[in-house]
């Protein structure tokens, strides 16, 4: 009983545990492939769990940090990047080096907004975002450029049954573990969040910290829009949109505290399959739109009620 009770105070295991209902629920009530359903699953979580990764850092600064400008660099980044590679398998590198730039560039304008024109980051990051947006649009023109062949076979194909952009999400989220659990760069903003005045007093380079820290959620955002774009043939000027919301769900739901100063890597993985799997499963009892999402509504919900009762700083 005391390693069950110990276990149920992680913050990661009620969105895993929520993820794992919804698989079985599909499996036995859908009738769905049991490996078609899990490889689905960690397909489309894997965009969820890049963008959510970036998000939960700019979150763990503390209250009042997140970046609304994912879902437009996401889409500029994967616009801008097909269209430098034209198909052209011999450009998947540069095409890759301009998404990142362009994160960069992101990041440093939105970090510029919030720092020097002293404007919140929610109004800092959503202004930015319709900028970037116009800039996507003005990119696009309409236009839907197919990725390079080696790329697109990539990112929609699997490893030893993996899909490959889970692997890519794993590689990132074992890097984003690290950083946060073992380098001095996660003491860092895990102080920030959880007092910036302390983290000041204590010689914390506060400014460069946050600095860093958008630049990386952009960067991620960019890297997401660049796999995306080549996983669905193609960059569409709405293709982010669903991860403005995502990446802040996956986040909550994974257990990283929202008034900052604790993170969750492990979180993310189990929130992100709980967010694909849960519409799957309603999708198979034949519900209405709107039915379903007052149920998955719901759900999300009951899951933040159960992990609720965890104390803080559990992991």
């Amino acid at each position: 009983m005391r390693l069950l009770d110990r276990i149920s105070r992680r913050p990661w295991i009620w969105s895993w545990f929520a993820a794992f209902l919804a698989w079985f629920a599909t499996i036995v009530t859908g009738g769905a492939s049991t490996l078609g359903l899990s490889q689905a699953a960690l397909t489309f979580a894997a965009f969820s769990i890049i963008v959510g990764i970036g998000q939960m850092f700019v979150i763990t600064l503390g209250p009042g940090n997140i970046d609304l400008s994912v879902p437009s660099t996401m889409t500029l980044a994967g616009t801008v990047a097909l269209k430098l590679m034209d198909v052209d398998n011999a450009m998947i590198l540069p095409g890759l080096m301009i998404a990142v730039l362009i994160g960069i560039a992101v990041g440093v304008f939105n970090y510029a907004l919030i720092k020097a024109l002293r404007i919140p980051p929610i109004i800092a990051t959503l202004s930015m975002s319709f900028i970037i947006q116009s800039a996507a649009i003005w990119t696009n023109r309409g236009l839907r450029i197919k990725p390079p062949s080696v790329l697109a076979d990539f990112t929609t194909a699997t490893t030893l049954g993996v899909p490959n952009v889970s692997l890519v999400a794993l590689v990132i989220s074992v890097c984003a573990w690290f950083l946060l659990e073992k380098t001095i760069y996660g003491r860092w903003i895990s102080a920030i969040g959880q007092s910036m005045p302390a983290a000041r007093m204590a010689g914390i380079p506060v400014d460069g910290t946050r600095f860093v820290t958008y630049l990386f959620c952009a960067v991620l955002a960019a890297l997401a829009g660049y796999l995306l774009a080549c996983f669905s043939g193609g960059a569409a000027l709405n293709m982010g949109t669903e991860y403005l919301l995502m990446s802040i769900a996956v986040v909550v739901l994974g257990g990283t505290a929202v008034a900052g100063g604790d993170s969750n890597v492990p979180g993310i993985w189990g929130a992100s399959l709980f967010m694909f799997l849960v519409v799957s499963m309603l999708n198979t009892y034949g519900l209405g739109a709107g039915i379903r999402l007052i149920m998955t509504g719901l759900i999300i919900i009951s899951v933040i009620m159960l992990a609720g009762g965890r104390q803080p700083g559990a992991r």
